[in-house]
C-alpha cells in the first residue's frame, strides 16, 4: 500500500480514477485531481507547504515534489508528465507540460503551458520558461519553440499513455 500520511491534521486528497503505486509516498497538504498516477518510489511531500496537482498528471518513478516552508508552494496544472527522478520544488508548472527525466525545477520558477523541460535540465530559482518552448541544459536555457506536432506527439501522447498504464494495475480500479 502507498504511504499516505497526515501532517498537522491535514491529509492528502485524491480525485477520481487515480493510481498510487504501492511504494509511493504522499504526505500532508497534497491535493491530486482526476486520472492522475503516482508511480513507484515517487514522493510528494506537502509537509512544509501545499502541493496542488491538476487532472491527468503522472509523477513517474523516483520523482520528488516538495515545497519551501512558508515561502514556495508547488502548483502543477493539467495534462503534465513529470519524468523519472525529476525534482519539482516550490514552483508552478502550467498545463500541457513535459518535465524530462532527471530535470530539476527550483523554487519560484514558472513553467509555461505547452512547454518541455529537457531531461537533465536544471531550471534555476525564479526562471520563467516561456509557453510553447523547449528548455534544456545546466542552467536551463531556451533551445527552441515547439511546433504543434511536438505538443501532440510528445506532451499529449505521454500523458495519455500514463492514463493507459495506470489502467493495467488493479489498484487503479479501486481508487
Amino acid at each position: 500500500m502507498p504511504v499516505i500520511l497526515s501532517v498537522h491534521g491535514i491529509a492528502p486528497r485524491f480525485g477520481k480514477e487515480c493510481y498510487l503505486a504501492p511504494n509511493a509516498s504522499i504526505v500532508g497538504d497534497v491535493t491530486i485531481g482526476d486520472q492522475c498516477s503516482i508511480w513507484f518510489n515517487a514522493v510528494l511531500r506537502g509537509d512544509v507547504n501545499r502541493i496542488r496537482i491538476g487532472n491527468k498528471v503522472n509523477v513517474q518513478d523516483g520523482a520528488v515534489i516538495h515545497c519551501t516552508y512558508q515561502k514556495a508552494e508547488t502548483i502543477i496544472g493539467n495534462n503534465v508528465s513529470i519524468g523519472h527522478h525529476a525534482i519539482v520544488h516550490g514552483c508552478t508548472v502550467q498545463d500541457n507540460v513535459l518535465i524530462g527525466m532527471g530535470a530539476i525545477i527550483m523554487d519560484h520558477s514558472e513553467i509555461g503551458t505547452n512547454s518541455i523541460v529537457a531531461a537533465g535540465a536544471v531550471v534555476l530559482e525564479g526562471t520563467r520558461v516561456e509557453a510553447g518552448t523547449v528548455y534544456g541544459g545546466v542552467p536551463a536555457r531556451k533551445i527552441k519553440d515547439i511546433p504543434i506536432e511536438l505538443i501532440r506527439g510528445q506532451i499529449d501522447r505521454i500523458a495519455n499513455n500514463y492514463v493507459l498504464y495506470a489502467s493495467w494495475y488493479e489498484e487503479a480500479k479501486s481508487m
